[in-house]
């Protein structure tokens, strides 16, 4: 704690002793569910073709059509969505500001009653209300952050959350379509490094979770192993039925 002398008097200054990751942010979840995703499907596309056919072409050919494909429906589909979320969020963020606007007593009295709620006693909790509605924009800020759980200066992006989607769903779609790209034959050298990189994969998204790296990491291994096994054996069903 610091103090900093001034004429009226001697303001105290707290110190920041932790800080916190962010939570809220439009790239975290698309760009990991992207990736797994990408890493899963691709993996378990080219297990069920390569359960019908020895064919490296046509191999290679539906690994590279299952990036295309799914990168492209995942950026789509992840701008609609949060697009739409961040339209919703805007709406009523735009409500909220016309009731301040239009009933200011009632909103004060609606904040101070939040946090007499949360055990702030009534003379106080009506004094910080006051003070906050004195400015508009930061009463808005504390009653959408406390009525609809949102920032309205911290919106998800669409945009951004579309490229991190696209990248990262890719990037997991190239791991097991690789080693065929580079001429190698039979689906266990893709079956080792999309393993291994599913491994990898739950162990780093344990960096952010409160989970440990091994549970992480063999949880998304059986994930996609389970989806590559029963894929593969429906391609070896198909392939042997001559369909």
């Amino acid at each position: 704690m610091t103090d900093t002398g001034t004429g009226a008097g001697t303001v105290a200054r707290a110190e920041i002793h932790h800080q916190h990751r962010d939570v809220n942010g439009g790239w975290l979840r698309p760009a990991v569910f992207g990736a797994m995703d990408g890493l899963v499907s691709n993996f378990a596309l080219i297990a069920g073709v390569a359960g019908g056919t020895a064919d490296t072409r046509i191999i290679s050919l539906a690994g590279v059509a299952g990036l295309a494909a799914g990168a492209f429906s995942m950026a789509g589909g992840e701008y609609v969505s949060v697009a739409s979320q961040r339209e919703l969020a805007l709406a009523e963020i735009d409500v909220e500001r016309r009731e301040i606007e239009r009933h200011p007593e009632a909103e004060e009295d609606e904040l101070a009653q939040l946090y007499m709620a949360r055990g702030v006693d009534a003379v106080t909790a009506k004094e910080v209300a006051r003070q906050i509605s004195r400015d508009p924009e930061e009463a808005l800020v504390v009653h959408t952050r406390a009525e609809l759980g949102v920032d309205p200066h911290d919106l998800p992006s669409p945009v951004v959350a579309s490229v991190s989607s696209f990248l990262s769903f890719s990037f997991g779609a190239l791991v097991p379509l690789l080693p065929y790209l580079l001429g190698v034959r039979g689906l266990w050298i893709s079956a080792i490094v999309s393993m291994a990189a599913l491994f990898g994969a739950g162990a780093v998204v344990s960096r952010v979770t409160a989970r440990s790296w091994w549970f992480s990491g063999l949880r998304q291994l059986l994930v996609g192993a389970v989806a590559a096994a029963l894929t593969w054996g429906l391609g070896t069903l198909i392939g042997a039925s001559g369909l």
